[in-house]
């Protein structure tokens, strides 16, 4: 090939719209996080419990969803299937609109201000957050199982458009649409809410997954077949696969089956990573309004508190976007081989989280500081989030990247229901107990009137006390988890070892 042909960079292009997919993904994840406090909950009574029901049940739905949609893909394809996912999670993300219209059809209540109006702690208000909890439930759970095929179907794009050393760097941009729909969440969701009505939000959020299709179905084909990419950039990207067959780049070539990927420590090192991992982001990710709210009475709409977001979810986005360059410089600069730079580099994106230990206590200057500190915490998770997915593609050939991406984001799903629906109980119980003359009891009118001798928050930690207590229990565990994951992977996989069919 001639030295004077110019390469096209359509896989930017693509890049592009995997980056705009993933934001929308984690914007139809936010609607709920950031109108169940101050909208949802007040119409249907709902308590930290219900709605940590709800998260943990989101995520056990997706770990089961993702299990068979990295299989899905890799059958399908990355076009069709992809299509298919985010129609999918667009029409779920719709229908939790119809929820509160379900719930008064049930319990034969005329408007949603009667539904308000439901005395507090009645038997009328347990049935109503009782069936408003399963209705949600529904919703989620159609969601969870489109929003399954988005990293299965991108990793495996991205694998198909990207030598090794540049899919870190890919990933962590088009990774990076979950900091940015996180971002541009809480600056859009909670004013669509309190100008139209919670139910306006989730219609407008998902309906923005059905534009997406129209663009991905122009756009989008294999490199091979693209008439946007001509032979130089084609080359580039296949740099890695030159002795694979021409079937392996079109995406027909021999797969893995499923089983026997879980015979592979590989397998097993991305699992662990997920499993310690995913579920701290998608706590900051479902609760951190819910924080701000709880620790200094900011209601999602409030400016200072879409501020503390929205600054939160600025620096994961900025610095995130470094992780993927990190390990192409450590490759490309100091000569390091590809899965040697990128451990090193989780080793120090694994660092970024334990600034979560001292959030709550420098919480008590300023609601900036946890804003700040979070974010640092998330930006190395989006860092670390990135690279891991990126081992997939270095040690497993493309035909079975989704395949592995599922497997992998089904125990991260796991992890990520242990911590919600565990935040959510031990929130509840760290708000509603006390201990009175040595006994721990609910709170209750009743109990505070009763003369007690003594009372205090049952739950205690480190200074903290009640559900500030609950809190910094939570952040110590988010801290430190990702040291853990990566020693354990490395214990797994001490040294690059691809995976040959």
């Amino acid at each position: 090939m001639g030295s004077d042909v110019k390469k096209t960079n359509w896989r930017w292009a693509i890049c592009a719209l995997l980056f705009v997919a993933t934001t929308i993904n984690y914007m139809d994840r936010q609607v709920l996080s950031l109108t169940w406090k101050d909208f949802i909950a007040v119409d249907f009574h709902w308590s930290d419990s219900d709605y940590g029901t709800i998260t943990g049940a989101f995520s056990i739905f997706y770990a089961v969803a993702c299990l068979f949609a990295g299989k899905f893909i890799d059958w399908m394809g990355t076009r069709r299937g992809y299509l298919v996912s985010i129609f999918a999670w667009s029409v779920g993300a719709c229908l939790h609109a119809a929820c509160g219209w379900a719930a008064m059809r049930a319990e034969g209540i005329e408007d949603m201000e009667a539904l308000r109006n439901v005395q507090a702690g009645s038997a009328a208000a347990l049935a109503i957050s009782t069936i408003s909890v399963y209705l949600f439930l529904g919703c989620r759970m159609m969601l969870a199982l489109g929003e399954s095929g988005n990293f299965p179907a991108a990793i495996k794009v991205t694998a198909e458009y990207f030598p090794k050393k540049d899919r870190a760097f890919a990933t962590s941009i088009f990774n990076a649409g979950a900091s940015v729909g996180a971002l541009a969440a809480p600056a859009t969701i909670p004013l669509l809410a309190e100008a139209w009505g919670w139910e306006m939000a989730f219609i407008i959020i998902g309906a923005m997954g059905f534009v997406w299709m129209f663009f991905w179905n122009v756009m989008y084909d294999q490199p091979s077949k693209s008439r946007h990419v001509n032979a130089a950039e084609l080359e580039y990207v296949n740099q890695d696969y030159k002795a694979e067959s021409a079937a392996e780049e079109g995406g027909s070539g021999k797969t893995i089956p499923f089983f026997r990927c879980l015979g592979y420590r590989q397998t097993w090192s991305f699992v662990v990573g997920k499993f310690f991992t995913d579920g701290v982001w998608w706590f900051y990710l479902f609760w951190a309004p819910a924080y701000f709210s709880d620790q200094y009475g900011l209601p999602s709409n409030d400016p200072l508190a879409i501020g503390l977001i929205s600054t939160l979810y600025a620096i994961v986005t900025i610095l995130s976007i470094g992780g993927g360059y990190l390990p192409k410089y450590f490759v490309e600069r100091r000569g390091m081989e590809t899965y040697r730079g990128r451990m090193l580099a989780m080793l120090i994106f694994a660092c970024f989280p334990l600034f979560a230990l001292v959030a709550q206590p420098l919480g008590q200057v300023s609601p900036w500081w946890p804003a700040i500190i979070i974010g640092l915490a998330g930006a190395g998770h989006q860092a670390w989030s990135a690279n891991l997915y990126s081992t997939i593609g270095d040690m497993f050939p493309k035909s079975t990247i989704a395949t592995i991406t599922g497997i992998g984001t089904t125990v991260g799903g796991i992890g990520s229901f242990l911590i919600n629906k565990g935040s959510g109980m031990l929130f509840s119980h760290a708000a509603g107990t006390t201990v009175v003359d040595g006994r721990e009891v609910e709170m209750t009118r009743a109990l505070l009137e009763s003369g007690a001798t003594y009372a205090r928050p049952a739950m205690e930690f480190l200074s903290f006390s009640g559900k500030e207590a609950g809190y910094m229990i939570v952040f110590c565990i988010c801290a430190v988890t990702y040291v853990v994951a990566w020693v354990l992977m490395k214990a797994l996989v001490p040294r690059y070892k691809p995976i040959e069919i």
